[in-house]
């Protein structure tokens, strides 16, 4: 960013959403804690009105969630590891605001005791992980048709959850593909109103970044740069800022398969670790890129649409876009539009990933995908930039 002040439309360039919070730092490994972890810092009014809004809370409700979300963020690794052979997956629920950890009928009595008195809820379930896992790795195999908009572990169902878009249901190769999902294991289908596809846009004059004709949203800052969608550019391809100017270059970009790409920062423009509310709501630092679980309110905003709040759906889901099948995403309730991709997904301070895609909009709801911001660091040696 070119240094002539800190000003709201430079730091736009390179950060979307948030909202300044007090001091305080949290490493970036989603494993590192503290022994004896600090009370979470106070939420920005403008994350709090954001999940008011579009979760329908109070804003003690709002607050008593964030909190409940990051203690069920810290449980989950060791419910994990305490569970061996018999998890069958996890997820948070915000009726009760705790972890649930789904085991098989294989749990030792001591294992249900040890999970339990962690202060997670135990729910027994025909099948583990480890096979619902390798039933939609078969199906990862499968050639999918436009019909089929996403399949993933659904640890509430004890399934892999194959999404069909409503009209294409009676499709003849819709059938086939669901029938091969059967045959591979344990599957359920539900059906969603459109097709997934991503969120690019074409050139807007005075939103963040560009690449030939495409306008995207930068993600996180990382040291020497950010992160952003694969489907934004390819590696090599250049990148301007709001201002037209020169900022860098794609330095690895993967789309399909994966959709994740980062940029290099240089010709006077640097990074922070922050995203910005875009004059909407405060900005926000960025601690950490502790993962959270299943259930778990979740923020995003992008250069088209600003802020918006939802739950995260579902993890490593696999999303059939016209492109091609991108893997290892997470679904979200929240929604975007053209120009949001490569924004931003916060989980209170903790970045979560990098807007890739969905359906729907903002103003009749979808749903959108984003691949987890560890992913990208570990796939490129990138440390995220954090406060």
């Amino acid at each position: 960013m070119r240094r002539t002040g800190l000003t709201h439309a430079c730091v736009a360039a390179l950060l979307l959403i948030g909202s300044w919070t007090a001091a305080g730092t949290l490493p970036a490994s989603a494993n590192d804690a503290a022994d004896s972890p600090a009370p979470s810092p106070t939420a920005s009014a403008g994350l709090l009105d954001a999940m008011q809004r579009d979760l329908g809370l109070t804003r003690a409700e709002a607050e008593t969630r964030l909190a409940a979300e990051r203690r069920a963020t810290e449980l989950a690794p060791e419910a994990r590891k305490a569970a061996g052979p018999a998890y069958a997956g996890d997820w948070f629920d915000a009726k009760s605001g705790r972890l649930t950890v789904a085991v098989t009928e294989d749990a030792t009595p001591s294992t249900v005791r040890t999970l339990r008195s962690s202060g997670a809820a135990v729910r027994t379930v025909e099948h583990s992980a480890r096979r619902l896992d390798a039933t939609k790795a078969r199906i990862d195999r499968l050639d999918a048709p436009r019909g089929v908009s996403s399949w993933s572990v659904d640890p509430a169902a004890n399934a892999v959850v194959v999404n069909v878009v409503r009209a294409e249901r009676s499709d003849n190769d819709v059938r086939r593909f669901v029938a091969a999902a059967r045959e591979a294991g344990p599957v359920a289908v539900r059906t969603v109103r459109a097709a997934a596809r991503t969120f690019a846009a074409g050139t807007v004059g005075g939103d963040p970044f560009y690449t030939g004709n495409v306008r995207c949203s930068i993600g996180f800052s990382v040291h020497g740069g950010f992160v952003t969608a694969g489907h934004c550019g390819g590696a090599g391809a250049g990148v301007r800022g709001w201002d037209g100017s020169y900022i860098g270059n794609f330095q690895g970009s993967s789309f399909p398969g994966d959709d994740y790409a980062w940029v290099n920062v240089g010709s006077g423009w640097w990074t922070v670790p922050v995203v910005l509310g875009w004059g909407t709501v405060p900005d926000q630092l960025v601690r950490g890129s502790a993962e959270a679980p299943v259930g778990a309110s979740i923020c995003r905003s992008g250069s088209t649409t600003r802020w918006h709040c939802g739950a995260v759906l579902a993890k490593n889901e696999t999303v059939n876009y016209s492109q091609g099948a991108v893997h290892q995403m997470t679904k979200t309730s929240v929604c975007a539009e053209p120009g949001d991709s490569g924004g931003s997904f916060l989980s209170g301070d903790q970045a979560q990933g990098v807007t890739s895609g969905g359906w729907g909009n903002c103003s009749g709801g979808g749903e959108t995908w984003f691949q987890p911001v560890n992913e990208i660091l570990g796939r490129y040696g990138l440390t995220l930039h954090t406060a």
